[in-house]
């Protein structure tokens, strides 16, 4: 099956209503997902910490990416990428509407209960 990353986005991100996540592929070991942002960032005080690791790359749009252990947020823009690996706090501090961001998001190392 034939289909773009820059196509075919989900009524609510199309919309603008909602950040989307979509799985592209998805194995035993790895997933690779397609996140929509138009707008949207953590909620204040949220940081994410994931059990698998998480390389993402910044397709369309930016993004302001903030990890714990830094005092400064890294601005990703289209064709930056960034490694995370598992356990690593970190938040979205804001993206791009217009246009909206696209992520590409490949999640490894994932843990038995995600395998399903």
């Amino acid at each position: 099956m034939f289909t773009s990353l820059f196509s075919d986005f989900p009524p609510a991100a199309a919309r603008g209503e909602q950040e989307t996540f979509e799985d592209l592929l998805r194995r035993p070991d790895v997933r690779i997902e397609r996140i929509i942002s138009t707008g949207q960032a953590s909620p204040p005080g949220f940081w994410y910490s994931q059990p698998q690791g998480e390389w993402v790359m910044v397709v369309q749009g930016e993004a302001g990416l903030q990890l714990e252990h830094d005092a400064q947020e890294r601005v990703l823009r289209a064709g930056d990428f960034i490694n995370l690996p598992a356990q690593v706090r970190h938040r979205v501090n804001w993206t791009r509407s217009d246009p909206p961001t696209i992520w590409l998001a490949v999640h490894y190392d994932l843990p038995d209960d995600e395998d399903d």
